[in-house]
């Protein structure tokens, strides 16, 4: 069963991930943000608003030194579906987060087992836990 979430993204309840509306295409784990699955444009502000006023340093333009344009488009279609402004280095917001269990029950959406969750995976062999430094009583001792 598909959910309307917003104008171009739905959630497919069965298959537990966000499609566009539009095409169809899959866009990843719908307990995740759906931005994963997105095509990412990285758009210098003064490609949208172009500087207006007297001078180049005076003007109604954002600054990109502070702030940035960010636009999430469908892989299959290359719908627009989100724009955010954030400053240089901010991370990407996580707008919609949805209690999965909690549509399927209410449109009666049934799975046998919720879907597990991957382990982190470690590079190598597992960390040898620190050695614990001695109190400072016992470091007093040592130096006598």
């Amino acid at each position: 069963m598909r959910v309307r979430i917003t104008e171009y993204l739905d959630i497919d309840l069965a298959a537990e991930e966000w499609r566009c509306n539009r095409c169809n295409a899959a866009m990843g784990d719908a307990r995740e943000s759906y931005k994963k699955g997105c095509l990412i444009h990285d758009r210098d502000p003064r490609e949208v608003h172009f500087p207006m006023g007297p001078s180049k340093d005076f003007n109604f333009s954002f600054d990109p030194k502070w702030m940035r344009i960010v636009e999430f488009y469908c892989p299959g279609c290359g719908t627009m579906l989100e724009t955010e402004y954030l400053p240089p280095g901010h991370p990407l917001t996580w707008d919609i987060q949805l209690d999965i269990d909690k549509l399927k029950q209410k449109h009666g959406v049934t799975s046998a087992a919720p879907k597990k969750r991957p382990r982190p995976i470690t590079a190598g062999a597992p960390a040898k836990p620190k050695p614990q430094p001695k109190p400072a009583i016992a470091r007093k001792k040592a130096r006598r």
